[in-house]
């Protein structure tokens, strides 16, 4: 059901919303606008009018209201031009991109989100589109958090939000958290690009059927799907308004550049800025200067001078918001124009990927086969220079426009910013020469040149589908089940904050428990959470609670952790509230708990547990007399193996097997450190005793296998890797895997006891305990 609803029910409600409000925008046009270019026009207005609706907490209430209301008066008003029907092959295309984005997802089998572990800014968007949905653009009422820190150094500092306004007014109507939205949202900007270069292509291919296919090879661009696939929300956005700004734009000279028909034009333009800030105006500059010389070679410097003041009368107004909300550029963590301002990449992206052809699992690294992908590379800029040729002699200016826009405008950047910058404008960039080959390739097997137009359509088709089927294999999906259990938790403790996070979990800290005021030891915080050493932990990285300054922990309300093998008990006022398979919630008394003075942390490497010292004992029993009492935790230890070749066949396929005793008849559960890519089967004295597929961790973090009841002694285990095989995600590489882990689940909880100062030698020293704590009122 959450699949169909996050696939289904959510695009069925942005269609709904886009082509409503875009036949408002064809009546205020005074024209018929081309179909296709209907639902990225009413984009534009949610864009727009979203905007400004989002400026004060009072006018954000009304903002999904509003636009369902605009979208209901679209419809109604355009009823005889939907009851005209629609272009079947353009809406061929747009489903065909659709479906072509959603296929590493859907084929999951379930609703969930792509870039997991590869890059956190998925999250970062998700906390916009809540913040903003909900309150605005303001950030009255937040308590200190993680969520709160995060809001604040983007909205605060005017960070662009137009792409999210869509994405959180679509799912509020369908009911549906954005994080399994966000990857069917991202997929429908596609279908929209799609559309947007089916229009460009309409005066140089008369064939419908191919002109759906150069659409489709157009908008499935190598590394733009690449970005589709780590959160790239901007980037595709922008890619499908600048593919729809140059047809508006022809649709406007048609007229003579009327007010009227220049209308959904700016509407366009000024979302594109709402998406990308003041400076996505680069993007501009080649398509509005050649709109400029049409009106001045058909009607005069006069009236070109006036179609531009009017026009930029419009943007301006349009795009208030933006200009008056922030700068010319969008805060960020990493320098703009630094050469070594790399992001998430490797290394700087190469020129050669706007080719849209680049097969490798990861767009950041070489192609698998290099001389391959030169001659492809080769022959699409070939058969696109050839395309751009025709148009030009056809008088269909659209195309070159379009192309060199584009072009341009990844030039201008690339000559200015950074190289995490740098790939963005290249993956905005990245379907014109896709989309001009493959329209080179199909004008050759129109004129009735098979044999050149196949070649071109096969290189380019083929190169473009090979690059992204191996990113297909390779895409890094998120747990749906494991931030499934984050999203009922985060209902479950709204209000009890704050809340603490010990592992790298962007998605809980920034997202999912919003509501409880939540902070993470390893993310963008308020609060200083350090180590017991003094330092605190660098953005990633896991710790064990016994590894945080005790004092720092209890400021917290609640506690969110990972369960893990190696997970200590909390402190002493913490008390258990729930457990899931994958999340432990603890609690401390809003007041009255007894202050820690000391803690004393014994596990030993995966083990929880460990041996304290006789002096140690001995040393904070002194401390103890006549200043508090001594508490212990205990809990049976863990059983760890590391097998050999666990690395290996967890990527390639295979096995490993290991002998594990069981120290008593209980129930127990197996872990493995690290990450599952193909499906792992757990089979323990030859029966089957779990199954995982597609699990990612963060470094430090242990995927669950299964659990069996155990007799005391030792039992056989096998751990199969099925190995990259059809299925989303299965590829790629797991990082190191292991140890494996067995835990006692029947006793998994430590049990707290307290003893006095007098008997602490002779009841703590020799034996194993999860910490030792000396409390006091």
């Amino acid at each position: 059901m959450s699949l169909l609803a996050a696939w289904v029910l959510f695009p069925g409600a942005l269609l709904a919303l886009t082509v409503g409000c875009g036949l408002l925008v064809e009546r205020a046009a005074g024209g018929r606008l081309p179909g296709p270019l209907v639902p990225i026009s009413g984009l534009a207005v949610i864009v727009v009018g979203g905007q400004f609706l989002t400026w004060t907490p009072m006018t954000a209430e009304l903002l999904v209201g509003a636009t369902v209301a605009l979208a209901i008066a679209g419809l109604a008003a355009g009823r005889r031009r939907l009851g005209a029907g629609v272009d079947g092959w353009a809406a061929a295309a747009a489903l065909a991109s659709f479906a072509l984005l959603a296929a590493p997802i859907v084929l999951s089998g379930e609703a969930t989100f792509a870039g997991y572990v590869k890059l956190d800014d998925t999250a970062t968007w998700m906390a916009l589109t809540d913040r903003v949905i909900e309150s605005g653009r303001t950030l009255g009422g937040l308590a200190p958090s993680t969520y709160e820190a995060t809001l604040a150094f983007n909205l605060g500092e005017g960070y662009p939000v137009g792409a999210f306004l869509p994405l959180g007014i679509a799912s509020a109507i369908a009911g549906q958290d954005v994080a399994w939205t966000i990857q069917p949202y991202m997929a429908a900007l596609g279908a929209a690009l799609a559309l947007g270069l089916w229009q460009l292509a309409a005066p140089v291919l008369a064939s419908r059927p191919l002109r759906a296919l150069v659409a489709v090879v157009g908008s499935q661009a190598a590394l733009l799907y690449g970005y589709y696939l780590w959160g790239g929300v901007k980037e595709i956005a922008a890619a499908a308004l600048l593919a729809s700004a140059v047809p508006l734009a022809i649709f406007a000279a048609d007229r003579g550049f009327q007010a009227r028909a220049m209308i959904p034009l700016a509407l366009v333009c000024a979302a594109l800025l709402g998406v990308l800030s003041a400076a996505g105006a680069i993007w501009l500059v080649a398509p509005l200067a050649g709109a400029v010389c049409v009106v001045l070679t058909t009607t005069g410097a006069r009236r070109a001078v006036r179609a531009a003041l009017v026009f930029g009368a419009l943007v301006a107004s349009l795009a208030l918001p933006v200009l008056t909300a922030g700068g010319l550029l969008p805060p960020t963590a990493s320098p703009l124009t630094s050469e070594d301002a790399l992001g998430n990449l490797i290394e700087p992206l190469e020129a050669a990927q706007l080719a849209g052809i680049w097969p490798a699992g990861d767009f950041r690294v070489d192609p698998t086969a290099l001389p391959a992908t030169t001659l492809l590379v080769v022959v699409a800029i070939c058969f696109a220079v050839g395309a751009l040729v025709l148009a030009w002699r056809r008088r269909a200016w659209g195309v070159p426009l379009y192309v060199g826009g584009a072009l341009l405008g990844c030039a201008l950047i690339c000559a200015l910013g950074s190289p995490w910058v740098d790939g963005k404008a290249l993956a905005t960039a990245s379907p014109a020469i896709p989309f001009a080959a493959a329209l080179g390739g199909a004008a050759l097997w129109a004129r009735g040149r098979r044999a050149e137009g196949a070649v071109a359509l096969v290189a380019v088709a083929g190169g473009v589908l090979w690059s992204n089927a191996l990113q297909y294999r390779d895409v890094d999906l998120a747990p749906r089940d494991q931030l499934s259990e984050l999203e009922r938790i985060g209902e479950r403790i709204d209000g009890e904050g704050p809340t603490l996070m010990t592992e790298y979990q962007p998605y809980g800290a920034r997202h999912f428990l919003r509501g409880a005021d939540p902070e993470a030891a390893s993310e963008l915080r308020r609060r200083p959470v350090p180590l017991v050493s003094g330092r605190t932990l660098a953005k990633g990285r896991h710790a064990d609670t016994d590894r945080l300054d005790p004092r720092a922990l209890v400021a917290y309300r609640t506690l969110v952790l990972r369960r893990t093998p190696a997970q200590s008990r909390p402190p002493s006022p913490f008390e258990l509230a729930w457990r899931g398979d994958f999340y432990e919630v603890w609690q401390r008394p809003a007041a009255g708990f007894e202050r820690v003075i000391r803690h004393v942390g014994l596990g030993e490497g995966e083990s929880p547990v460990g041996r304290p010292s006789c002096d140690k004992v001995r040393e904070l029993a002194a401390r103890a007399a006549g200043r508090g009492t001594l508490t212990a935790a205990s809990r049976p230890g863990v059983t760890t193996v590391r097998p050999a070749g666990a690395t290996v066949a967890g990527i390639a396929g295979g096995e490993f097997a290991a002998s594990m005793k069981a120290p008593r008849a209980s129930e127990y559960e197996f872990w493995l450190g690290g990450s599952v890519r193909s499906r792992a089967e757990l089979l323990v004295d030859g029966r089957p005793a779990g199954e995982v597929r597609h699990h990612l961790n963060h470094a430090g973090l242990y995927t669950r296998l299964g659990e069996a009841r155990l007799e005391p002694g030792r039992h056989d285990v096998v751990v199969r890797f099925a190995g990259p095989d059809m299925h989303p995600g299965s590829g790629g590489s797991s990082g190191g895997i292991g140890p494996l882990v067995l835990t006692d689940s029947d006793a998994a909880e430590a049990h707290v006891l307290e003893v006095s100062a007098a008997k602490a030698q002779e009841r703590l020293c020799g034996r194993r305990w999860d910490w030792i704590e000396l409390v006091g009122a």
